[in-house]
């Protein structure tokens, strides 16, 4: 608890404790409202500090406020930290600082932090104090975001992704509070992107495929078991995972049981690629796919401009089939939709997502749907 002390000149005086010591912060002639409001604000710190938790953001927020000689006399009693102390941090010094330290994460990741963080020195500049950024910037900076053209669901996962690095600056103290904690952009579902590829127009475009190499990326594609990037599933898959048993798990090639991992079983069409892919490996090679498709994309940062997009739109136009928007997710999406025959909670185990995003994203309603409904 705070005390308040009035000397015979009219003057206060606050004593607390803190560290088990005795201080005082002598106000001169102030209104007693004031020093009420004072002796509440100084209890509520001493509390925090004597809890070890940190302060909430009204009570930084209030801190940050104080005027200069006013938090001199508080810093001076080491009930806060003075602002001589303070150093300003600069935008990008803090988002370089935050890519540096965060070591737990893939370069992929990093790459993918690297896209809002452009987008952020662009328009504050590089060397804009994160903490003179306020609630109205970052209603702008979303602003800036829309102007850019992008689509919903990038604005919404990099302002997700900016929410992130300013939280960690609040929780280093870094800034009183995080001015983005609150701006947010809804991803809109466009129902016009959507595709359901059938097994008919698969059949036509793995025969479609001018080499091995294709008809094995298509195959991972529409019914690969993860739903990852289609760069890291098709040119990271090694060869020791191929000719697989369903209902046994993945084996190495010498024939020897591998331990069962999460994602299986391997489906009877992959069984097939996989031992067409095993029969045209080169001996001693380590991944499915032909070495100069990793050699283009895989980079340092993980993997990037491997370009499969083009030389696959030209497949479905020899397929005798017409461009889809999302090429590549619409294959896995079809997948997914496919086994929804199953639990959920089996489909999204095997496939690696969950169900929310299996319900928003993936799991598509078909013709065959409505046949089954009427009887047909």
């Amino acid at each position: 608890m705070a005390s308040i002390y009035l000397a015979p000149n009219g003057h206060y005086m606050i004593q607390f404790v803190v560290d088990r010591r005795r201080r005082s912060v002598r106000l001169g002639a102030i209104k007693p409202k004031v020093v009420e409001m004072l002796k509440l604000r100084i209890e509520q710190i001493v509390a925090c500090q004597n809890a070890g938790v940190p302060l909430d953001a009204e009570l930084t927020k209030w801190i940050s406020g104080l005027s200069d000689q006013l938090h001199k006399k508080l810093s001076s009693t080491k009930l806060i930290e003075s602002r001589e102390a303070e150093k300003a941090v600069g935008l990008k010094e803090f988002l370089d600082a935050f890519i540096a330290r965060r070591t737990d994460v893939k370069p992929a990741t990093h790459e993918v932090w690297r896209q809002p963080m452009r987008n952020l020195v662009e328009h504050f500049g590089a060397n804009r104090d994160i903490t003179s950024i306020t609630e109205a910037d970052a209603l702008d900076f979303k602003q800036f975001l829309i102007g850019c053209k992008l689509a919903s669901a990038t604005i919404a996962k990099r302002l997700q992704f900016v929410r992130s690095f300013f939280h960690d600056a609040r929780r280093r103290k870094l800034i009183p509070s995080n001015p983005f904690v609150e701006v947010s952009a809804k991803s809109v579902i466009r129902l016009d992107k959507r595709r359901f590829v059938t097994k008919e127009e698969t059949t036509k475009l793995l025969a479609a495929c001018s080499n091995h190499h294709w008809r094995t990326i298509v195959t991972l594609s529409r019914a690969r078991r993860t739903p990852l990037s289609i760069r890291s599933v098709v040119l990271g898959m090694e060869t020791h995972r191929l000719g697989a048993k369903a209902s046994h798990g993945p084996v190495a090639q010498d024939g020897e049981p591998r331990k069962r991992e999460q994602g299986d079983p391997l489906f009877p069409e992959l069984q097939e690629a996989f031992q067409e892919a095993l029969k045209h490996a080169p001996k001693g090679s380590t991944y499915v796919v032909d070495e100069r498709y990793r050699q283009a994309a895989n980079k340092p940062v993980g993997w990037k401009n491997a370009n499969l997009r083009t030389t696959f739109e030209k497949i479905v136009k020899r397929a005798g089939l017409k461009p889809w928007p999302k090429l590549f997710h619409a294959l896995r999406s079809s997948r997914e939709t496919e086994l929804a025959e199953f639990p959920i909670h089996v489909v999204t185990a095997w496939l690696g997502n969950t169900p929310s995003i299996a319900l928003r994203h993936y799991l598509l309603t078909t013709d065959s749907d409505f046949e089954k409904a009427a009887g047909v």
